[in-house]
């Protein structure tokens, strides 16, 4: 349906955003919606943020929070050169972070572009969580919908969408309109995420899950960002998501901060649980821990298990395997003994 028309027409619609806004769900009413959410008071966020990243942890929860980072993470790839052969290294690296140390959790994910599924498909095998009927296993999830910029037509989107969840894909991680956010056509950007979704069915009827990134960096103000962050969500998100990586700045604080808090007011509406991923610039273990404070503080430890949190990261698995390696040796190892991404 082409949402573009004057106020007051049909748009596509989702569960969620019926019950939410009633069944009268028009550009119109959306809008209305979005913009009667309060706004961000962001001297008061930034402040929460920065009190929430000077948490200190002990030598005990520390070592537990190394793990929990490692079973968190989306490990990444996205870039023009990327080969089977480096997408093959990425699966060996998930399955074993660490071969000195098979205690070392798996991560969550790994993340590639949609042509580079089957590759990481077959060298995941039995690790892969599509193989298995356990709930267990690392899922493949791949960028979608003309990542990064999303500039192209919706066909191409669903079309790009299709074949990756064709191809395997567990997880698709989208992107929306910027500019179509900014000028506030809100019902374009709804419209298009609740299509993609619907790409996102598989032939059984089950659905990969879907991640909106938002790429908060060109959003501006954090009151953007959460009207965005709920537009993602009435609109069938499974993941609202920071950034694609590729835009300055990424994952920030106190933005996964909003984007929390819009996810605990959501569960508190409805009863249901939105996951959240930052993603780039989380490159250390000590800005990892803290996000797993900020997410422990705000809606609850519940949320820390990949199904509700994840850290989209290249470089990042790394700096935590050295903390691990210190932890458990008592020095610190060098960059070599770890494989390079």
């Amino acid at each position: 349906m082409d949402i573009t028309a004057a106020p007051g027409t049909g748009i596509a619609p989702a569960a969620r955003a019926v019950e939410v806004i009633g069944a009268d769900l028009t550009e119109r009413s959306l809008r209305r919606y979005l913009e009667g959410i309060a706004g961000v008071d962001a001297v008061g966020l930034e402040a929460r943020a920065s009190a929430l990243g000077t948490r200190s942890i002990k030598k005990d929860s520390k070592a537990w929070a190394l793990d929990k980072v490692i079973s968190l993470i989306d490990l990444t790839t996205l870039e023009g050169a990327d080969t089977p052969g480096k997408v093959r290294s990425l699966a060996a690296k998930a399955r074993v972070p660490d071969p000195n140390d098979l205690s070392t959790p798996q991560v969550a994910a790994v993340c590639v572009y949609g042509d580079m599924v089957p590759h990481a498909v077959q060298a995941l095998g039995a690790a892969h969580a599509g193989s298995r009927s356990d709930g267990g296993g690392i899922n493949v999830a791949a960028v979608a919908t003309a990542f990064p910029s999303g500039r192209a037509s919706r066909a191409v989107k669903l079309a790009d969408t299709a074949d990756a969840v064709a191809a395997g894909a567990d997880e698709i991680d989208m992107v929306i309109d910027r500019g179509a956010l900014l000028a506030g056509h809100y019902g374009q950007v709804f419209d298009e995420i609740v299509a993609v979704k619907e790409a996102c069915k598989r032939t059984d009827g089950s659905y990969a899950h879907l991640k909106v990134i938002l790429e908060t960096g060109e959003l501006n103000t954090y009151d953007n960002v959460r009207r965005a962050s709920w537009l993602a969500i009435l609109a069938g998100g499974d993941f609202i998501k920071t950034s694609t990586g590729k835009v300055s700045p990424a994952a920030t604080l106190p933005v996964t901060l909003s984007m929390l808090e819009v996810v605990r007011d959501w569960h508190r509406l409805t009863g249901e649980k939105v996951g959240v991923k930052p993603a780039g610039g989380i490159r250390t273990s000590k800005d990892a821990i803290k996000y797993l404070v900020t997410v422990a503080e705000t809606v609850g430890e519940e949320w820390l298990q990949p199904d509700l949190f994840r850290f989209g990261a290249s470089s990042l698995l790394n700096d935590v395997l050295l903390q691990r390696q210190k932890m458990a040796t008592g020095h610190y190892s060098g960059s070599s003994y770890v494989t390079i991404d």
